[in-house]
């Protein structure tokens, strides 16, 4: 991407074959170990770390599937999207995992909701969310 190949690049299985199912390589298979996942988050990150060490923000980069009059992006434009793409699934992470558990907010004892919102509004709240939800399926 920015002229700088990922190291074992050629190795990697991205099921982008014409039968292969849109945006297939887009979540781990279930051949792929949890371990050979985190492996190559912390290889990725290392990569990326390397690179923004070592590129000036106004440093061009290619994304092929990117249009045409965006895809020579600088390492600036590079990293603003990936911030914003952080932030946005981070957001559906913390939604899944307050479904799981219950709770919401930064941390145990530490909500960051309105104090003034008993349960009682806060299930009602969670009981009109809900329905929405359901009869949008």
């Amino acid at each position: 991407m920015m002229g700088r190949p990922f190291p074992g690049e050629d190795d990697l299985d991205w099921h982008d074959g014409d039968d292969d199912e849109l945006s297939g390589d887009m979540y781990a298979t279930a051949a792929e170990s949890r371990e050979q996942v985190t492996d190559f988050y912390r290889r990725v990150q290392a990569h990326s770390d390397a690179t923004i060490g070592e590129l000036p923000l106004d440093a061009y980069g290619t994304v092929p599937w990117w249009p045409e009059e965006r895809r020579h992006p600088t390492l600036h434009t590079l990293l603003v999207h990936t911030i914003q793409e952080t932030a946005r699934h981070a957001g559906h992470a913390d939604i899944i995992r307050e479904s799981i558990d219950g709770a919401a907010g930064l941390r145990e004892g530490v909500s960051n909701m309105p104090a003034e919102a008993g349960a009682a509004a806060w299930k009602q709240h969670y009981d009109k969310v809900d329905q929405i939800a359901r009869s949008a399926r």
